[in-house]
Parts: structure tokens; sequence; C-alpha cells
């Protein structure tokens, strides 16, 4: 089903230091950052081999992230798999028995098709499955 990590996830409060610290000190290039108003998120990507650090900071404290912050802190937030086919490993998933948190996909950054999968079915940790745009 799952064809490589796509990124980590990383929830901080302030987007430009946690850039910075990751571009001096782990050598990672910035490749995008974008508002996703749908997730309440602005969102940045940076490289480290074939896959992305992705770096989340909230739009308000009411959102996921705003809300993760506030019970967790700053810290891993989340683990993205890549798919070829979003559709099809959805119903993988619920046809295994996985308790999803979106039974569909909904857009994520860069035009990628995205879903999650809930925590309490996957060892307590959130995963995102990820349908790369065409053009990326």
């Amino acid at each position: 089903m799952f064809t490589r990590i796509d990124h980590i996830g990383v929830a901080v409060e302030d987007l430009d230091p946690a850039i910075k610290l990751y571009e001096r000190s782990f050598e990672m290039e910035l490749v995008h950052r974008e508002t996703v108003e749908s997730q309440g998120v602005e969102a940045v990507l940076l490289d480290v081999g074939e896959g992305h650090i992705e770096l989340l900071a909230p739009l308000g404290p009411d959102t996921p992230v705003g809300k993760f912050l506030a019970r967790k802190g700053p810290g891993i937030h989340h683990v993205a798999y890549s798919v070829e086919d979003i559709d099809k490993a959805l119903e993988q998933a619920k046809a295994i028995g996985l308790k999803l948190i979106d039974e569909s996909p909904r857009t994520g950054i860069r035009g990628s098709r995205v879903a999650f999968v809930h925590p309490a079915a996957t060892g307590s940790v959130l995963t995102e499955i990820v349908q790369p745009a065409e053009d990326h």
C-alpha cells in the first residue's frame, strides 16, 4: 500500500525560528511554504533525502494543530506515507478495519490528496496517507 515515507509532520508554535533551526542545524532546504486554510495551518516543506520534514504552525488555538500544541507542546505531530492511489489505500484500510479520521481524501499541501488514520488504529501515531499531486 505505502510506497515510501512522504514526510514527518512537526508541530511548531512559530515557523520562522523553526525554519532557521532546520536550515542552519541540519542543512535542509526550504522548498515550499503554504497556508492550508482547510486544515488550519501554515506549513513548510524542507527536503531531506527523498522525503520532507513538514513544519506546521496553527492558524489559531481551535485548529487541530493548535489543540495538539496546547495538549502536548511542540514536536512530532504525524508520519505521512505516500501512495499511488489514495482511494484504493482508503478502501484497503477500511477493509482491514482501521479507524479513519477521513473516509475520503481532502486537499493537502501542494495540491496533494490526503487522509488521516486515527492514532487509536496505529499505536498512538497519527498517520497521514498522501497521494502527491501529479507535478510533485
